[in-house]
């Protein structure tokens, strides 16, 4: 008789506050055609985890309901097996990932999670797994809302949440771009913004938000990516026929004044989580937490002040 070989893994069962989550025992998942299984040894805890866990994106119809909901979208860790017809990967590999399904059962809250190929990647090299795991929503997020934008080098970007994870990464990668960042932050984390490159920062309580940035860029910005979900505050800063960009879902500000307005919606994109991984981008680590107080990690990410990400380790 043979065994059927088990992980551990927690979840959403049902809806609501951290106590809907619960570690469950569930058979080892095995990957299909193209696809890859990963021993988890870092997942990332992400806002969005919370919004999922407390039915938010039923309520907008992005996802169905069911009684138990996987948790958690950024992984790093080891391959363990290869579907058929992986040649990209090799067990034992190092890899960061990023599972973009949201209606699914299990997430990366686990000890093993199957990914398709396509939404992997090798890890970033000489940092540790926790900060690893950090890198695939939040990169792909600020790398995708640039294209979006596309602005030519030289010019002018307002990045709001500028010490949020998606900000931090946005106002890094704008820079590498040629761009010029005025970043949206508090007093504590001005140094901050411009340790990664920011040329001006404004309050993040500045009473009029646009008004501080064109005084500062006369005329207003070429663009805003706007990861505090501000709306038309943020697209008040811009100049007209500019662009906009938010991550914030229901947050897009209507296109006036000729500005085009966009909603970034993340996909998996392994080809550019491999250069986000080989940019040498900060990483920056909350705190870890076994796998297990996954609950308490939701509750202190809703305290807010945490700068960077928390990570539960297996």
């Amino acid at each position: 008789m043979v065994t059927e070989e088990k992980m551990r893994a927690v979840v959403a069962h049902g809806y609501g506050g951290p106590e809907v989550l619960g570690a469950v025992t569930v058979p080892l998942p095995e990957p299909g055609p193209g696809q890859v299984c990963i021993r988890v040894e870092a997942a990332t805890v992400n806002p969005v985890d919370l919004v999922t866990r407390s039915g938010g994106l039923v309520g907008a119809g992005l996802m169905a309901a069911r009684e138990q909901t996987g948790i958690g979208w950024d992984v790093a860790g080891v391959v363990d097996r290869l579907g058929t017809g992986v040649t990209a990967f090799a067990p034992g590999q190092r890899v960061i990932g990023l599972r973009d399904l949201l209606d699914v059962s299990l997430g990366a809250y686990a000890e093993y999670l199957v990914l398709d190929a396509t939404a992997v990647a090798p890890a970033p090299a000489d940092v540790s797994v926790a900060a690893a795991a950090t890198l695939p929503l939040n990169g792909l997020t600020a790398l995708q809302s640039l294209d979006l934008l596309g602005l030519a080098a030289g010019a002018t970007v307002l990045v709001t949440g500028a010490s949020g994870a998606v900000g931090g990464f946005a106002v890094e990668l704008a820079v590498r771009r040629g761009l010029r960042v005025v970043a949206q932050a508090g007093p504590a984390d001005e140094g901050f913004a411009r340790s990664i490159g920011a040329e001006w920062v404004v309050g993040r309580d500045a009473s009029d938000l646009a008004a501080e940035v064109r005084r500062l860029v006369p005329g207003g910005v070429d663009g805003a990516l706007d990861t505090a979900g501000l709306g038309i505050r943020a697209l008040a800063a811009v100049r007209g026929g500019g662009a906009c960009a938010t991550v914030v879902g229901g947050s897009a500000p209507l296109p006036l004044r000729g500005i085009r307005v966009h909603q970034q919606w993340i996909r998996a994109d392994g080809a550019a989580l491999a250069e986000l991984a080989a940019m040498g981008l900060t990483l920056r680590v909350a705190g870890t937490l076994p796998l297990e107080r996954a609950a308490e990690a939701h509750d202190r990410l809703a305290a807010g002040g945490i700068r960077g990400r928390l990570v539960l380790v297996p």
